[in-house]
């Protein structure tokens, strides 16, 4: 029997009705505990005001959504179908001759259409978002005053100075592993903006402290233009804070991704993590969709097999083995022990197997 367009919408209603409900609390909670992290985090910053925790808490909010969604599709989900079978509409349904595949259709697509949606739409947004967040926690947390970015003309980096000096450095390639920059140009200004020299050389080598320039040429405003040798620029920066100072791949859009990695292994940096969050994405609709399949094998014969704190129970300990999986296998893909594709797609392939198979057993086991 097929379902009917009125029952569609009836289900399709309630599944939206609950989705928003839970978006609104998972968000007001999410809000609530940033705000209070950030307090926490800003409390010995007198410079730091509550009107600019509350923007800053405002701006990440978009990507803590992205991060609890799978949560919320679950949640969203078993509340529906819950309160469905808590008011025999699914025994009703069932013996009308709607099967349980019928019966979780409209929630499916939804939540398709939602995953779909947010890859799409909404993380170019959220990213934007949270990339505005990392440059005021930089600026006012942080306090980093070096920045970093890397262009297909290669690597460009800016340091202060002590006295308020600064120095631009660009390198056509880096070596990750031990921090040597290639075809280097170092200009030099001073405090006012006015330009001091500009160095020359094959290489700079990171030490503590200091770049370290083994050879090059030193151009000034002055005429003369001479060779140099072991020329020690000073920097505060780490081979961990330059490799941090990088986009995070959660502040790059979904549409970016793709040429931002191939830029940044191009100029002789891993592309690992970002390679990761892209699969991660695009394997994302098909994870909140798995979503509904294990909502409904815990929720749909409630009134038959388990009570309610059962099946909350069995949501509950889904989603923990869930995030764990996640983190777990990320981390493998990060450290190479597996391929990066096979650990992004790992935790939504796997959710969705066991989400088929429990629904199996539920409709014809």
């Amino acid at each position: 029997m097929n379902i009917s367009t009125t029952l569609f919408s009836y289900l399709g209603r309630q599944f939206l009705l609950w989705l928003v409900s839970v978006f609104l609390i998972f968000m007001a909670i999410a809000l609530l505990f940033d705000v209070v992290e950030m307090l926490r985090r800003t409390s010995d910053k007198d410079a730091v005001t509550l009107g600019l925790v509350l923007q800053m808490s405002l701006l990440k909010l978009p990507f803590l959504s992205q991060v609890t969604l799978p949560f919320m599709i679950l949640f969203a989900a078993m509340l529906t179908f819950w309160r469905l079978a808590r008011a025999n509409e699914a025994v009703v349904a069932r013996a009308a001759g709607i099967s349980a595949w019928q019966f979780i259709l409209p929630a499916f697509l939804i939540t398709v259409f939602v995953g779909t949606l947010q890859i799409a739409v909404i993380n170019p947004f959220s990213a934007a978002m949270l990339a505005q967040f990392q440059k005021l926690e930089a600026e006012h947390i942080k306090n980093r005053t070096s920045m970093i970015s890397v262009s297909r003309n290669g690597l460009w980096l800016r340091q202060a100075g002590a006295q308020g000096d600064y120095a631009v450095i660009h390198a056509l390639r880096v070596s990750q592993k031990d921090l040597i920059l290639h075809q280097v140009i170092i200009f030099r200004f001073d405090a006012k903006s006015r330009f001091v020299d500009r160095i020359d050389a094959d290489r700079a080598i990171l030490t503590d402290g200091y770049w370290v320039i083994p050879n090059g040429w030193l151009s000034s405003p002055k005429p003369e233009t001479r060779p140099v040798t072991n020329v020690r620029v000073p920097t505060d920066m780490t081979k961990t804070n330059i490799l941090e100072s990088f986009s995070a791949p959660e502040t790059m859009s979904f549409w970016s991704l793709p040429d931002f990695i191939d830029t940044i292994e191009a100029a002789g940096f891993s592309g690992h993590r970002h390679r990761l969050h892209f699969h991660a994405l695009t394997a994302f609709p098909l994870l909140l969709s798995s979503m509904i399949l294990i909502a409904a094998s815990f929720t749909l014969r409630i009134n038959r097999r388990t009570g309610t704190t059962a099946a909350l129970l069995g949501g509950l300990s889904c989603s923990f083995v869930l995030y764990f999986l996640t983190d777990i296998v990320h981390a493998l893909g990060l450290s190479a022990s597996i391929p990066i594709p096979l650990a992004a797609w790992t935790p939504a392939g796997v959710s969705m197997l066991v989400g088929l198979a429990m629904l199996f057993h539920l409709e014809d086991g």
